[in-house]
C-alpha cells in the first residue's frame, strides 16, 4: 500500500553540541539525514517524500540528494520554530494522499517491516504510531520526591513513524492551528480530535540520534546489522 512521508529537518540540535545541523554529522560514513532517507527512497511503497527545511540549509540538502541518488523527495518547504510547524509547512503543499507517514529524519534505522503494518493498520484504523513498552521502572516525582511507583505495563515509549490517513492529518493540523495549540506530537493533535490513535511496537533499535552517546549506539547498530548482513 503506498504513502507518502514528512520529515521535519529544521531543528537546531543544540543537545548534540555539534555547532551545526546534527543530520548532517556523520554515520557509518554517511549523514545521519541520508541514512534515513534511503529507507524510504529504497521502499517501493513511498512514493514521495517532504523535507521541512532551513532556507539556509535547503542548497546543501539539494546537494546531498543529488550525491546520494535520492529522487523522490517532492517538496522541501520552510520548516517552522516547532515541529509541528514544520510538518504542518509540508502537509499544506502536499496534494490529496491516501496515507501519510510523519517521521523524525534522526531516526534512520526504522524498517520496512513496521512501515508496512504502520501504513496497513492506518489504512483501517485512521491513526497508529510507532513505539516499545517502557523496560525500566517509573517514578512519578514532584519536586525532587518520589511521589507514586508507575505501573509500567501500560506504559509504551514513543517513536515514529507516525501513520494517518491523510484528511485526519490535515484536518488536526488545521484545527490545532486556529486555536494556537501546540502539540508534542502529530498523535496528540488527532486525539485532539477524539479519533482513537492505535500503537504497533516497534524496535529498541529505532533510536533517534540526539545526543553524543546516541552517535555510538548507532554505530554499533550498524556494525551489528552488518555483521549479519542487514
Amino acid at each position: 500500500m503506498n504513502y507518502e512521508v514528512v520529515l521535519p529537518a529544521a531543528g537546531s540540535g543544540k543537545r548534540m553540541g555539534a555547532g551545526q545541523n546534527k543530520l548532517f554529522l556523520s554515520l557509518g560514513g554517511k549523514p545521519i539525514l541520508i541514512r534515513t532517507l534511503e529507507v524510504f527512497q529504497n521502499d517501493d511503497n513511498c512514493t514521495g517524500i517532504w523535507l521541512a527545511v532551513k532556507a539556509e540549509e535547503r542548497d546543501y540538502i539539494q546537494h546531498l540528494l543529488e550525491e546520494y541518488g535520492i529522487t523522490k523527495v517532492k517538496g522541501l518547504p520552510n520548516g517552522g520554530e516547532e515541529r509541528q510547524h514544520s510538518v504542518y509547512a509540508c502537509i499544506k503543499e502536499m496534494e490529496q494522499v491516501d496515507i501519510v507517514l510523519v517521521h523524525d529524519a534522526a531516526r534512520p534505522f526504522i524498517t520496512k517491516p513496521i512501515i508496512s503494518r504502520l501504513v496497513t493498520e492506518a489504512y483501517e484504523k485512521g491513526a497508529v504510531i510507532a513505539g516499545v513498552k517502557a523496560k525500566d521502572t517509573m517514578k512519578k516525582v514532584n519536586n525532587g520526591v518520589i511521589v507514586e511507583t508507575v505501573d509500567r505495563e501500560s506504559l509504551w515509549m514513543i517513536q515514529t513513524p507516525q501513520a494517518f490517513r491523510f484528511e485526519l492529518l490535515k484536518r488536526a493540523e488545521e484545527e490545532a492551528e486556529a486555536i494556537g495549540f501546540l502539540g508534542t506530537d502529530e498523535a496528540m493533535l488527532v486525539e485532539r480530535l477524539n479519533h482513537q490513535v492505535y500503537i504497533v511496537e516497534s524496535t529498541y533499535e529505532n533510536v533517534k540520534i540526539t545526543t553524543k552517546e546516541d552517535l555510538v549506539f548507532g554505530e554499533a547498530i550498524l556494525r551489528h546489522r552488518n555483521e549479519l548482513g542487514g
